[in-house]
């Protein structure tokens, strides 16, 4: 099954519609989505503006970057300990 990725503007649009009164049912039959992801979405970006939701994309990508990081450094540490720590 492909999974289509759905931009901010769009998701922004998708919720915006079920606030102006239609029906959850016909919203996801519309926009192909499951009734689960659309409550996923209106959980996690349910009273947000679009520029908010931007910036919630934007910072969970860079925690992401900033854990991957923070992972290959201490690989490496735990490896020059290791190396350090045999006897000659």
């Amino acid at each position: 099954m492909k999974k289509t990725r759905h931009t901010e503007a769009q998701i922004f649009k998708i919720l915006e519609e079920q606030q102006k009164g239609k029906k959850v049912a016909l919203i996801c039959r519309e926009h192909g989505i499951s009734q689960g992801t659309f409550y996923r979405w209106r959980s996690k970006y349910g009273g947000m503006e679009l520029n908010e939701m931007k910036r919630l994309k934007e910072l969970e990508a860079e925690n992401r970057r900033l854990k991957q990081m923070y992972a290959d450094v201490s690989l490496e540490i735990a490896a020059l300990k290791d190396v350090l720590s045999k006897k000659w």
